[in-house]
């Protein structure tokens, strides 16, 4: 089984999950790791909010964009204004290959304000593209250093090392 996890992380948190995914993922599956990299990222808060509200698709660094060849794909975004942020929404609307995919979605957050509606609004879009099934959890951005506590978060997703 192949796996990819494409996740944009500004602050290093969605990265640390992301990196915990894929150490419990690598015992049934071969892990790659996509790290989005935003061309266009304002260092304002108040920016990336204001961009995040009305779903901005970002300008992203090339990166492998058909997932035909993985059988698994997770995608991971802080969350942002209550939806993920412009780089997700760039990759998502860009990649290819999703029809009958298994799906893990996964955010990282501050106040938990929000990220139900950032899961739904990936998950709309993915379903859109044909995948056949999702899977999803969310971190707490105090938790992410936790390795424990970020796998049982995982956990309680459905998501175990058999996937």
């Amino acid at each position: 089984m192949k796996t990819a996890i494409v996740y944009y992380s500004y602050s290093g948190n969605t990265r640390k999950v992301a990196e915990i995914l894929a150490e419990a993922l690598k015992e049934k599956s071969s892990v790659d790791l996509i790290d989005l990299q935003a061309l266009d990222e304002s260092n304002s808060f108040l920016g990336q909010c204001r961009r995040a509200i009305v779903r901005k698709k970002g300008k992203i660094a090339p990166v492998k964009l058909d997932l035909s060849a993985f059988d698994l794909i997770c995608f991971g975004t802080p969350v942002w204004a209550f939806g993920p942020a412009p780089a997700i929404n760039a990759y998502l609307e860009q990649c290819t290959g999703l029809s009958g995919k298994e799906v893990i979605l996964f955010t990282t957050y501050g106040s938990g304000a929000g990220k139900e509606r950032c899961v739904n609004y990936m998950q709309d879009i993915l379903s859109r593209k044909g995948t056949k099934s999702f899977k999803r959890f969310s971190i707490q951005q105090f938790k992410v250093k936790d390795r424990q506590l970020v796998l049982a978060e995982i956990e309680k997703g459905g998501i175990s090392e058999k996937a």
